[in-house]
């Protein structure tokens, strides 16, 4: 049986996890589509920013969080002093860090199902009097709604996984940001804490896999049900 810690740190996880992954959402689907359609000079750059979180370590970006975000810092002093938003040491600041070193990955799915639409159907539509913004919401959008399913999935379970830019950022607080992956790396730093870190691990493993079948699964049947006429 597990803890009142532990399951603490199973909600948490879950909490995080969604959160990060709503607000990420419409930001992804702009980024995705400017990266796909869009032609300007920053693109480049923006591909690299983009991306940036998969090669660089968790704990830089959580570094880079820390030194923009904090309370000492401008950005993060001003978004305290005006609005009482503080994302060190807070949930806010797990959430922020789950939902930037898991953005690569929604972006990407979402990029790859918004090239495979053919551009030729949203030409007709527009030939036929709709507006840009018709065309993508009546005809893009739904083609690729199984890239943005599953990259949704993908940044979910990415999520539930974050550690390093999450303990850097918004530290191993108990019922504030211990997570998952804190929790176990608690355990882990706790005498006779052996049992308690096989089983948040076996949960662990347990969400992850199944957040990756369930991204297989409702990417095959959004796909099966776009093809039917």
């Amino acid at each position: 049986m597990f803890s009142p810690l532990e399951w603490e740190a199973l909600r948490l996880s879950l909490r995080v996890a969604a959160l990060s992954t709503l607000i990420s959402l419409p930001a992804g689907l702009l980024v995705a589509w400017l990266l796909s359609r869009a032609r300007w000079p920053g693109k480049a750059l923006l591909d690299t920013l983009v991306h940036a979180p998969l090669v660089l370590p968790p704990v830089v970006i959580g570094y880079l969080l820390l030194i923009s975000l904090g309370t000492r810092a401008p950005l993060g002093r001003w978004l305290q002093e005006h609005f009482g938003v503080q994302l060190i040491f807070t949930t806010a600041g797990a959430v922020t860090a789950a939902a930037v070193m898991s953005f690569p990955l929604m972006v990407r799915a979402m990029r790859l199902s918004l090239d495979a639409v053919d551009r030729g159907l949203e030409v007709a539509a527009r030939t036929l009097g709709a507006t840009r913004l018709d065309a993508f919401l009546s005809i893009t959008l739904p083609l690729m709604l199984p890239g943005i399913l599953s990259g949704s999935m993908m940044a979910f379970a990415a999520s539930l996984g974050e550690f390093g830019a999450t303990i850097t950022f918004a530290s191993n607080i108990e019922g504030e940001t211990r997570t998952l992956p804190l929790a176990i790396y608690t355990a882990t730093q706790t005498p006779d804490g052996d049992r308690a870190a096989l089983r948040l691990v076996g949960l662990s493993m347990a969400l992850a896999v199944t957040a990756l079948l369930a991204s297989g699964w409702l990417e095959r049947r959004t796909r099966r049900w776009l093809s039917q006429p």
